[in-house]
This record gives structure tokens, C-alpha cells and sequence, in this order.
């Protein structure tokens, strides 16, 4: 049974205008976030996602209540479908579906009393056949085995008792229509005396041992019933005879006595057993309400009934003695007509709760809980039953205060590399496949990928190796091992901000109905704002205690206060998109694992790839016809190129084509046959394929190699340099993968290589590196572009201010971008960089450090009468 719970919206009687609020609350909270970060100056691609994440929340946070009552009738629904039908819808609404859910509960509660009726009835009449079969089937015994004669009286005792069994078959008829009030009872002048002295006799011959003492007048006639009084005196002294210690006996009497209904008689059976007390007294009568005395705990259930249906009462009363039990039975002398009616329909209407009790179905466990977004996602992402969230929200909660707190704004640093560890710690702590060896390893490998942001000052290979780093530890927590999964892995984590608000509302239900979260939550806020106000209030009082506060407390500006809170918003929204992801990881696998029907005709597949592998053949054999011609032979015949020209020429091209065959060998693969010659053929053309690629990267290789000994390096050609190789490495372990039939690695192979390549990449400290080797190209050379050098980052400093002569290193430095580096960078602990910091030295060698002057907004121009005018003079001649 659920707890009834309010929402906000509950007062709302319409269900049309609770959409209506439901859309005008998103928009709103979104169109002032939005006028808020633009006031604020904050980024739209920050403002953005806050933006729809809020406005996500405020729906579900009003949504949830709409449709709670939906849920829980689809609950209970399917547990009525199971016979349980005990569960109720509880809700506080007064719309369309609060109307709705209680019509469901009125529906419930009927379905509820038919389905106790029937049972009752299964109980009723299991209890009422067992006694005369039981007594029956004693004297057919004893007539066996002879232990007493088969004289007329002992076969009429036992005729009897089938007769007494063939109309307790016969009320199974009348049952439904007697439960239904629709049944008269058969009254007849009935001989009290006469009748409980059969009931005693009918209680021994069950095999009831012990001794009875009735006194009732002999003359005592009363109007009833004889079969249904006989049903309840028997249940009575049945029960009292199980009750009463040995040696002692039932005192059986009844009388008639004056009332102010015009006259009662009464019956009373008493023993000297344990007694019932008070508080039991009216338990005993519910089905199987009774103390374990060795019945079923239907008897005085159904010796109620008859009484009711009587017009009477049966109750316990005060011992007179003072122990024992003592059992009344009150009953009019002259009944209503309709008290038989009354009777059954009191017992259908008004149930005990122990007929609730025994007609319950038996405990079924309440179907899982269906998340809202079940059926958007489907198959590929599932919703197990998770555990608590609330730790996971309050990580990421972490992760995103300390970004708001810590994170610099004015340049890539140490802060970066630490909300970056945060927020990747706070979701691989609640990672469901954390102690998996491929997740640990990609892990550890996005920890190294995030620190070349407080490494390098370059923030192109910064922001690459963050990339790779999130790509990364996504596929170690979802498990990606095939290319499908891998790009879903990317896809999932903006999608988990959508599938995990249902979890993340429950979370935060859990948090405030089962813990004492909500009083941290009013402690800390009180405990802020009592802070803020004294302390505001004392620091324009005393300057000594201004000052500290000075110290203590950062001199944020209105737009740092809004930019950082959209910041912590957003890496709040970002870790806890990751965390669930990583509890609950989508099933990326889904399309991975489904390979395609191998095509029914080998030439399909085959022919396709051998006209690529001519294709390859015939690239190849005019890259070679040139390179054996040398420099003279591509200089007559292509007037307009260079050497270093012609063999650079197109190496995009090349780079493209390396990675169009891999997508080549991975749609073949998948589509060829399974049979012992495809996979020979597949070897054969795959591999002189991939061979002719390994040529092709190569020349690709050997072409910008000379390409830059010509004009110089830049960091762009390095990089292109190194992804061009990876390409090579991925098609090497395709022919290894292909050989050994190894190819599901492939996918992880490739992507664990690129992110060492990636991190091989940053550990040369790329622009260091390019300053070094034109730098090296100018002293054997004596070219040099120092235009393309005062674009490199603070990396490149020290290179370019310890090998250039003092006065063109100053130059050059001057017009480097590191102006907000000079200004800010320098100055603010949460930016520091290793880059940087080495840096540093050099420019205040050289003088630059301060700044003398403020940087020209066209820095890298010399102007007229620039200092510097000269000396690019003389470079550029």
C-alpha cells in the first residue's frame, strides 16, 4: 500500500491546465537562464545546456506527481492480475486523474469483496463437510472392524450423517444467493433441550472426548432454524470442548429474559480452560482469528455468522468465576423478517479485518517498478533496480562545486586537470564494471590523457587529450569492444541526462523521505545566510575584521558570480550523466553484436574489393615512376611544382583513403561468407589490400617528411604526421587481427593506440618541439618563419629566447600570443601550467615581464617605426 503524497499541482482541478503550467515553467526557467547568462556575458555553450537541464529537471520534478497515480495503477492493475488486490491508489489530486484513481479504488475494493466472498465460501464449506465425514467416517470403522454391532441404530447414526452431508451439499446451492441476502431461513418451532443434546452428541461421535453439562428447560421452544442453530452449536462446543482442561466439563444453559426489543432467549457455554481476554474477545471471531488451540479457526467465525443471520448476537462475556471463557448467545424472540438480509449483508459490506486477513492471496513480491523512459529506450537501456543515488548525486554535487570554486577562467591549468580527476572519480566510484581490468585500464589512461592540461601550454593538444580522455573512460565503464559501441559509448553520455531523471527524481524522494538530508540541506542554508548577513554587517563596522574578510572571501564580480554557478551547473549535469552511465550503462552493444547475413554471392563482396585493390595497384605505380625519376624527372615534367611540392602533393587524399580502406576491410569482413573458401578469399584480398594501404601511408610518410625539410614544421603537420601513422598501426593489426582471428580486439586495440598516440603526442610537447626543429632547419639553412613562430604557445619560449639572437627573440616573443598570460595567467594560482611557468624566466630575461607596453591589437604586424621593422626586414629577405 502505497503513502499518499502531494505535489504542487495538486489543487489544480484540470488536467489540461497542469500541461499548461508543466510548459510554462520549462520555458520560463529556460528564458531567464538564458536573459541571465547573457547579462552575465557567459558563453551560450555553457548557457545552453544548463538551460535545457534545468528546464528537464522542473519537468520532472512537476511531471512526476502528474502521472504518479498512472504508475501506480499500472502497479496494482498487474497485481490484481495475480489475485493480490489489497493495493490502492493514493493521491492528493483533484484532476482528471485524481478522479480516475479514485473510480480505480472504488473498482478495487468491489473486485476485493468478490474475490473474499468466493474464498470465504471454499472455507466455509471445507470446514462445515469435515465434521460429518469425520463422524462418519469413525462409525464406518468401528462398524469394520467390528467394534460395534451393524445393528439398525449404528447403520441410522451413520445414515445420519450422510444425510446431514447430503444437505450441507444441497446449501452449496443456496450459498451465493443466502451470501447475497436473498435467503429466508427455514424457521421452525425448534426444541432447545432436544437440539443441543444432538449437537453434544454429534460433537463425541467426532471424537471430542469430555463430559457436557447441559441445563436448558425442557420445555424451552424457540423459532429458528434447526440446521443452521445445529451448524453453530456445534462449531461452540467443539471449540469449548478442545478448550476445557481434562477432568472438567461444559456447562451448557440457556433461558429466555425481557428486553426492549419485546423478548430474547440467550445460551451460554462455559469452560474452566485459559479463557480468552478482552482484547482478543472479538478477534477470535475472524477467520482463523483463534488461538491455536488445535481448530482451524473457522468455528466461531461461521457460529457468528449464523447468529447474525438470526437476527442475534454471539459474543464473550465475563467469567462468572473469574477463569474460563464464557459464550453468549442472544437472539430475538420474535426476529424482523429482514434480519437474514441484514445479517448477509452486514458480513459482505462490513468484513473483519481477520476475513481480510484469511482471503488475502499469499504474499506476492510487487512487480518492478517501470521506469518513465522504458519505452523511448527500449532494449537499449534498460533500468535494473539501481540502488540509492544519493551518494552519486552529492559526488557529482562535489564535482560541480568545486568547478564553480576552483576552475580558472582566464587559461587551461592545474585547476582544469583537477575538476577533470573529480568528476571522473565521482563516477567511476559508482561504476557497476569498476573492478573489470578493461575499466580500471581506461581509466588510468584517461588520467594521464588530462595531464597535459596542467603539462603543456598549447591548448590544442590540451583539449584533444581531454576529448580522448572522456571517449576513453566512457568505453571502459559501458564496455564497449566493437566500433558501433564505441561511438554509442560518445552518444550515451549526453542521452543520460534524459534517461536518468526518473532515477535521479527517486534519488533525491529517497534523500528527503528516508534520511536527514532535508535538515543538513536547512542547517547549512541558515548557517550561509546568517554568515553572509553578520558578516557583512561587522566587516563595514570594524576595518581590522573588513581586512580578514577581505583575505578570506574572493572579490567575485556579478558576471564571475553567474558564470561560475552556469559552470558548476554544468559539471554537475556532466558528472552526474557519467555516474549514471557508468551505474546503469546503456546496452551499446546492441548493434554491434548483430552482424549482418553474410551475402549469398561471393563475387558481392569480392569484387568490390579487388577493383579498390586496383585502384591501389595503379596509385602506386605512378608514385613509384616518380620516384624512381628523382627531383629532375618531377621537376621537367611538372613545371609549376617542386619536388618537396609534388611528393606533399595530396596527402590529405592519402590520409582519407587510409581511412576509408579501414572502413572498407570492416564492411567486407562482416558481409563475406563463412565458409573455408570466403575466409580464404577474405584473407587473400584484405590482406594485398591492406598491404598496398601500408605502402600508401609510407609514401604519405615519406612525403611530408620532405615536404617539411623544404618549408619547415608545424605543429598541424606533426599532428597529421602522427594520425597518419596510427592509421598505419590500426591496418598492421587488422592483417595481424585477420591472421590469427583475433578481429574482435581490433576495436579496443584501436582505440587504446590512438590514445597512446595521442599521449606520445603531448609528451614531446608538440610546439616545443616545432620551435626546435626550424630552429635547427635555421642554423643549418638560415631560413626561418618567425611569423609562423609567434604563433606557438608559451611551450615554445624557451627554445625560441635561448637559440635566436637576444634582439629577434624579442621580437618574436612580443607578438606571441601570451598577453592574458602576462596579465592574468601568471597571477592566478588556479591557472598555473608547468608551460607556462618555464616560461616565465625566459620573457623576464628578456624584458617582457611586466610588460613594458600594452600589446598592438594586430600583434605579429610591424608598423611604421615598429623597433622590430628591421629585423623582420632583414628575416624576410
Amino acid at each position: 500500500m502505497s503513502t499518499r503524497t502531494s505535489t504542487p499541482l495538486d489543487t489544480v482541478s484540470s488536467l489540461k491546465v497542469k500541461l499548461g503550467l508543466l510548459v510554462v515553467a520549462s520555458v520560463v526557467v529556460a528564458v531567464l537562464l538564458s536573459l541571465l547568462g547573457s547579462a552575465a556575458s557567459v558563453s551560450p555553450l555553457l548557457v545552453l545546456p544548463v538551460s535545457v537541464a534545468l528546464a528537464l529537471g522542473v519537468t520532472q520534478l512537476l511531471a512526476a506527481g502528474m502521472v504518479a497515480p498512472l504508475r501506480r495503477m499500472t502497479e496494482v492493475s498487474r497485481a490484481m492480475a495475480r489475485g493480490d488486490y489489497t493495493g490502492r491508489v493514493r493521491t492528493s489530486a483533484t484532476d482528471e486523474v485524481g478522479q480516475l484513481a479514485a473510480a480505480f479504488n472504488r473498482m478495487a475494493e468491489d473486485l476485493a469483496t468478490v474475490d473474499r466472498e468466493r474464498r470465504d465460501l471454499i472455507a466455509t464449506v471445507s470446514h462445515e463437510l469435515r465434521t460429518p465425514l469425520t463422524a462418519m467416517t469413525a462409525m464406518l470403522e468401528n462398524l469394520a472392524d467390528g467394534v460395534v454391532p451393524a445393528d439398525p441404530e449404528h447403520l441410522g447414526a451413520a445414515l445420519d450423517e450422510a444425510e446431514r452431508l447430503a444437505r450441507l451439499v444441497d446449501d452449496l446451492l443456496q450459498l451465493s444467493r443466502l451470501e447475497a441476502g436473498v435467503v429466508e431461513l427455514d424457521r421452525v418451532p425448534v426444541g432447545l433441550r432436544s437440539l443441543v443434546e444432538e449437537s453434544v452428541a454429534q460433537v463425541g461421535a467426532a471424537g471430542r472426548t469430555g463430559r457436557f453439562d447441559v441445563t436448558v428447560p425442557a420445555d424451552l421452544e424457540v423459532e429458528a432454524d434447526q440446521d443452521r442453530l445445529r451448524q453453530l452449536l456445534v462449531n461452540v462446543l467443539d471449540n469449548a470442548g478442545r478448550h476445557a482442561p481434562s477432568g472438567t466439563a461444559v456447562r451448557v444453559t440457556a433461558g429466555t429474559g425481557e428486553g426492549t426489543d419485546g423478548g430474547r432467549w440467550w445460551l451460554e457455554v462455559a469452560d474452566d480452560g485459559g479463557g480468552v481476554a478482552p482484547q482478543e474477545r472479538e478477534r477470535v471471531f475472524e477467520r482463523f482469528g483463534t488461538d491455536g488451540g488445535g481448530g482451524t479457526g473457522l468455528g466461531l467465525a461461521v457460529a457468528r455468522w449464523v447468529a447474525q443471520l438470526h437476527g442475534g448476537t454471539l459474543r464473550f462475556l465475563d467469567p462468572e468465576s473469574g477463569r474460563g471463557a464464557r459464550l453468549r448467545l442472544d437472539v430475538p424472540t420474535r426476529p424482523e423478517h429482514h434480519a437474514p438480509a441484514a445479517a448477509a449483508a452486514a458480513t459482505r459490506t462490513a468484513p473483519s479485518a481477520g476475513a481480510a486477513a484469511s482471503v488475502a492471496a499469499p504474499p506476492v513480491p510487487a512487480p518492478a517498478r517501470q521506469p518513465e523512459l522504458a519505452n523511448l529506450f527500449g532494449k537499449f537501456w534498460p533500468e535494473p533496480s539501481l540502488p540509492s543515488g544519493l551518494r552519486t548525486v552529492v559526488a557529482s554535487a562535489v564535482a560541480g562545486l568545486v568547478a564553480g570554486i576552483a576552475l580558472s577562467f582566464t587559461a587551461v591549468g592545474i585547476t582544469w586537470t583537477l575538476v577533470a580527476v573529480t568528476c571522473g572519480a565521482a563516477a567511476l566510484l559508482t561504476a557497476r564494471r569498476r573492478r573489470e581490468p578493461w575499466t580500471l585500464a581506461c581509466a588510468g589512461l584517461a588520467l594521464l590523457l588530462v595531464l597535459p592540461m596542467t603539462l603543456l601550454d598549447a591548448w590544442w593538444i590540451a583539449m584533444l587529450c581531454l576529448v580522448a580522455a572522456a571517449a576513453v573512460f566512457l568505453c571502459g565503464v559501458t564496455g564497449a569492444r566493437t566500433l558501433p559501441g564505441i561511438l554509442l559509448s560518445g552518444a550515451s553520455w549526453p542521452l543520460a541526462s534524459v534517461r536518468g531523471l526518473p532515477w535521479f527524481g527517486r534519488s533525491l524522494r529517497i534523500a528527503g523521505s528516508s534520511s536527514r538530508t532535508p535538515a543538513f540541506v536547512r542547517t547549512a542554508f541558515w548557517s550561509l545566510l546568517g554568515l553572509g548577513v553578520f558578516g557583512t554587517i561587522f566587516a563595514s563596522a570594524n576595518e581590522v575584521f573588513g581586512s580578514w574578510v577581505d583575505e578570506l572571501v574572493p572579490n567575485l564580480t556579478f558576471n564571475d558570480l553567474v558564470g561560475r554557478a552556469f559552470l558548476a551547473c554544468f559539471v554537475f549535469a556532466a558528472t552526474l550523466g557519467a555516474a549514471y552511465l557508468a551505474l546503469n550503462p546503456s546496452d551499446v552493444e546492441t548493434m554491434g553484436d548483430r552482424r549482418p547475413t553474410p551475402l549469398a554471392n561471393r563475387f558481392e563482396w569480392l569484387v568490390p574489393v579487388l577493383v579498390v585493390d586496383a585502384v591501389f595497384i595503379a596509385f602506386i605505380a605512378a608514385q613509384a615512376r616518380a620516384l624512381v625519376g628523382g627531383r629532375d624527372y618531377i621537376e621537367e615534367n611538372t613545371s609549376a611544382l617542386t619536388y618537396a611540392d609534388y611528393v606533399h602533393q595530396g596527402f590529405g587524399q592519402l590520409t582519407l583513403a587510409t581511412a576509408l580502406t579501414v572502413l572498407v576491410v570492416w564492411l567486407a569482413a562482416r558481409r563475406a561468407g563463412r565458409g573455408a573458401e570466403d575466409r580464404r578469399w577474405l584473407l587473400g584480398s584484405l590482406g594485398l589490400l591492406c598491404g598496398l594501404t601500408l605502402v600508401v601511408v609510407a609514401s604519405a610518410l615519406r612525403g611530408m617528411a620532405v615536404y617539411q625539410d623544404a618549408y619547415g614544421f608545424t605543429t598541424l603537420r606533426l599532428f597529421v604526421d602522427v594520425f597518419e601513422g596510427w592509421l598505419g598501426f590500426v591496418v598492421l593489426a587488422i592483417m595481424v587481427a585477420g591472421l590469427l582471428g583475433r578481429a574482435r580486439w581490433l576495436p579496443r586495440v584501436a582505440l587504446v593506440s590512438g590514445a597512446v598516440a595521442l599521449l606520445g603526442l603531448a609528451a614531446v610537447n608538440p610546439d616545443a618541439w616545432v620551435a626546435e626543429q626550424n630552429l635547427d632547419r635555421f642554423e643549418a639553412t638560415g631560413d626561418v618563419d618567425l611569423r609562423y613562430l609567434e604563433t606557438l604557445s608559451a611551450d615554445a619560449v624557451p627554445a625560441i629566447a635561448d637559440r635566436l639572437p637576444r634582439e629577434v627573440a624579442r621580437c618574436v616573443l612580443r607578438y606571441m600570443p601570451y598577453d592574458e598570460m602576462r596579465a592574468e595567467a601568471l597571477d592566478d594560482p588556479r591557472a598555473w601550467n608547468l608551460g607556462r611557468s618555464r616560461a616565465e624566466g625566459p620573457l623576464t630575461d628578456l624584458g617582457l615581464l611586466p610588460a613594458d607596453q600594452p600589446t598592438p591589437s594586430g600583434a605579429g604586424t610591424a608598423g611604421p617605426g615598429d623597433e622590430c621593422a628591421a629585423v623582420w626586414a632583414a628575416y624576410e629577405e
